[in-house]
């Protein structure tokens, strides 16, 4: 057998027995799999090639005091996420409750706020010297409150800022729950209490976990609330061994043990999921859910959703605009910082581009061409959503100074930090646009003597559009606030908007920050609102 027919028929093993995919799929395909895998396959050579003594510095008390805070903080943020958003996306998707469009698009809101303005906002409102201090000191002579910084202040922060992964989860279950259900368990003499806990709440278990994992997993990696908030957790050890101690080697060791970390959470995502199914057996298309009339209880309902909506974003917001107007009153000029607005519109927009040109090969793949190949590559997207920014910049940081100089300290670098990072998101959305679309559209287009190249460019891609664009949307939403990788990649001298807001809270220069933050958030905002929008229910 022929080197080539050998080459074909692997190709065709790992296409699932089917078409062989044509190699301007597969060969981008295989460079997108590598540039997943360099960051964790670095940390690994670069842990395991310092021997023993990183193995005796990890499992020191402090280290494994570290995990324990961490662990607690994941724990207890996923929980109580759970439990504020199940009765939110209960009310928004089952019930009458007025203007649910509306609390829909408000109660997802709060995603837009980058954790590090999250922290200092809460620092500057309920720190020492802060707006809640200075309120009650004269009326009521409290001149110091307890302490926000640690664990209260940080799960206070990360349940509020990650909720709405929750909430967008639950209330899609919700949507796609087949009535008939519900309304047989009522039928057969049960209550509507009984009906939620006993049919409902079980088939929104997939629900429940999936926005868990993304909740889990967000405060896993988070780096600037904790920071912020003083609450020692891996993401700052790892920033703080890497700024102050320069060595790499227990970096690399520390954002080894966070992966594991973000793996067992996966993983326990996978077992929670279970094996149960969770579809109708029914072959007829269900009809919506009716809608719960609540009648006295339309206004505590009303009053619920605004509460969650005034803390989440109302409160954050005004906080910001009551630190510009204070320091524009005590002479601090407008920090525009119109440099750092354009390299964030910059950066965020060119890996939101090459983003969705990474996902285009790989979901083209995994939709046209199922196999082992395929699969491995959709599960291996997943690696760099899953795992903590630092950990993947940190692993870029030295391979880039080791193998690449070229690469290090250029915006090059921080680009594929960025699509490592955030590359499924836009798998996701670019996936889901191609299974809409009939193969048998490209075929007729290659009928006609077009190539499948040209096929695919101006049959396909037209029609995927909705899907391109959403992926796009979604990717900058995410790198316009995203700082550990930002920090640790960018340039020298290359400054954005999540830069610019971590300087100036870092030092408690609150004003200074205040008017950058209220920027970053109106411009992360303009992608989500458009997504949500999107939304046919």
């Amino acid at each position: 057998m022929s080197m080539t027919s050998m080459t074909a028929a692997g190709l065709r093993l790992l296409a699932g027995g089917k078409s062989i995919p044509p190699a301007v799929i597969w060969v981008p395909g295989l460079a997108v799999g590598a540039s997943l895998l360099l960051p964790l396959v670095y940390l690994v050579v670069r842990t395991f090639d310092a021997g023993g003594e990183v193995w005796d510095l990890l499992f020191r008390q402090r280290v494994l005091g570290i995990l324990g805070r961490t662990v607690l903080l994941v724990v207890t943020v996923t929980g109580a996420s759970v439990i504020l958003a199940l009765p939110l996306a209960w009310l928004t998707a089952r019930t009458d409750l007025p203007m649910r469009r509306a609390w829909v698009v408000l109660s997802a809101l709060p995603l837009v706020i980058p954790s590090y303005v999250a922290g200092f906002i809460v620092v500057a409102a309920l720190g020492p010297r802060g707006m809640l201090q200075g309120a009650l000191d004269g009326p009521f002579a409290i001149d110091r409150l307890p302490d926000i910084h640690g664990y209260a202040g940080a799960l206070l922060t990360l349940t509020f800022l990650s909720f709405p992964y929750v909430v967008l989860t639950v209330r899609a279950a919700m949507l796609r729950i087949d009535p008939a259900m519900e309304e047989s368990s009522r039928g057969l003499g049960h209550g509507n209490w009984s009906t939620f806990f006993f049919v409902t709440l079980p088939l929104l278990r997939p629900g429940i976990a999936a926005g868990g994992l993304l909740v889990a997993l967000y405060s896993l990696s988070d780096f600037g609330a904790v920071s912020l908030l003083r609450y020692e957790t891996f993401t700052w050890a790892i920033f703080v061994q890497y700024e102050s101690a320069l060595d790499r080697t227990l970096g690399a060791g520390l954002s080894l043990s966070l992966v594991a970390l973000a793996l067992v959470v996966v993983g326990v995502e996978l077992v929670s999921r279970g094996r149960a199914r969770y579809y109708s057996s029914s072959s007829l298309a269900s009809r919506p859910p009716s809608a719960l009339h609540l009648g006295r209880w339309k206004w505590p309902a009303v009053a619920f959703c605004s509460t969650i909506v005034a803390i989440s974003l109302a409160a954050p917001m005004s906080i910001l605009g009551y630190w510009v107007a204070r320091g524009t009153k005590a002479g601090e000029p407008l920090n525009l910082v119109w440099e750092a607005v354009g390299n964030s519109v910059y950066v965020a927009a060119l890996a939101a581009t090459a983003a969705v040109i990474a996902a285009l090969p790989v979901a083209v793949l995994s939709v046209r061409y199922p196999g082992l190949f395929s699969g491995f590559l959709e599960r291996l997207s997943y690696i760099g959503f899953a795992l903590p920014g630092i950990a993947i910049a940190l692993a870029l940081v030295f391979f880039g100074a080791r193998y690449a100089p070229l690469l290090y300290q250029s915006t090059g670098l921080l680009l594929l930090g960025y699509v490592v990072l955030y590359l499924s998101p836009a798998l996701g959305a670019v996936r889901a646009s191609l299974l809409q679309i009939s193969p048998r559209i490209e075929e007729a287009a290659r009928g006609l003597g077009n190539t499948p190249l040209h096929a695919f460019s101006s049959v396909t891609l037209p029609v995927a559009r909705p899907g391109l664009l959403a992926g796009w949307a979604l990717v900058f939403l995410l790198v316009m606030k995203e700082l550990p990788a930002t920090l640790i990649l960018s340039p020298i001298g290359f400054n954005t908007l999540a830069t610019s807001i971590w300087s100036a809270a870092s030092e408690a220069f609150f004003a200074r920050a205040a008017l950058p933050a209220l920027l970053l958030i109106v411009a992360s905002a303009i992608p989500l609102t458009f997504l949500m929008l999107r939304e046919r229910r």
